[in-house]
């Protein structure tokens, strides 16, 4: 089943006018961008939806680190992209002005992936397991809480460590509108659940439901962003 054109998110790099239709994500259409979208119209890697599944199927593309297994397949936030053949990798970010957007990284930024705690779960025998905003679940001792966010070894596909919620964290704005701002937290108000962040842009109060606390990445020094500004 195909989406609208005119319905598609804000938050998705793509013109408003165009072809009627557009590809439809197999999960949240608001949380990431299809993996046709990203190679056709925002890469440019290929021309057109058989090219892109063609590519799909020689495993050309890998989805943090793992073959794409169809060109509907949804990314989120700070997945890694790999072409295999140019040997070019790419992290989903936010512009500035909250619209999904590619960003050029090193090889050695590929094994390491960054998503949120949304919740625990207590099962059997005291096991805990974390549920993360991209979709994967851990069973794991790591002390972190809701709204943590971990590091997650993409190899292994383990948890290297937890980075706490908490005043004086790097964190990035994901929802709202404030989406894609990043800056150190100030304070934090636990009873409201909103926290202060000092951004290059000035202060803004953020929920602590639309903040993610990461790592500092290359593209915040370097700025090497390409494409994902067009409306």
């Amino acid at each position: 089943m195909h989406l609208k054109r005119q319905e598609v998110p804000k938050n998705w790099p793509i013109p408003r006018k165009g072809t009627v239709y557009v590809v439809r994500p197999k999960s949240k259409i608001e949380k990431g961008i299809p993996i046709l979208i990203i190679l056709r119209d925002i890469l440019k890697v290929t021309q057109n939806r058989k090219e892109t599944k063609r590519a799909i199927m020689l495993r050309q593309v890998l989805l943090n680190q793992r073959p794409i297994k169809n060109d509907n397949q949804n990314t989120s936030l700070f997945d890694i992209i790999t072409l295999v053949d140019s040997k070019e990798n790419y992290r989903v970010e936010l512009t500035s002005n909250g619209k999904f957007t590619l960003n050029k990284i090193s090889d050695n930024q590929t094994m390491r992936k960054i998503a949120k705690v949304i919740n625990k779960k207590t099962l059997k025998k005291n096991k805990t397991q974390l549920n993360l905003s991209d979709g994967n679940n851990f069973l794991s001792d790591v002390n972190c809480k809701t709204n943590d966010s971990l590091v997650i070894n993409l190899k292994e596909m383990k948890i290297e460590k937890c980075l706490s919620l908490k005043e004086k964290a790097y964190a990035y704005v994901t929802d709202g509108k404030h989406a894609g701002k990043k800056g150190i937290i100030n304070k934090i108000d636990e009873i409201n659940k909103v926290a202060e962040l000092d951004s290059k842009d000035g202060k803004v109060n953020v929920l602590i439901r639309h903040l993610m606390v990461v790592e500092k990445m290359e593209s915040d020094i370097q700025q090497n962003k390409i494409l994902g500004e067009s409306s």
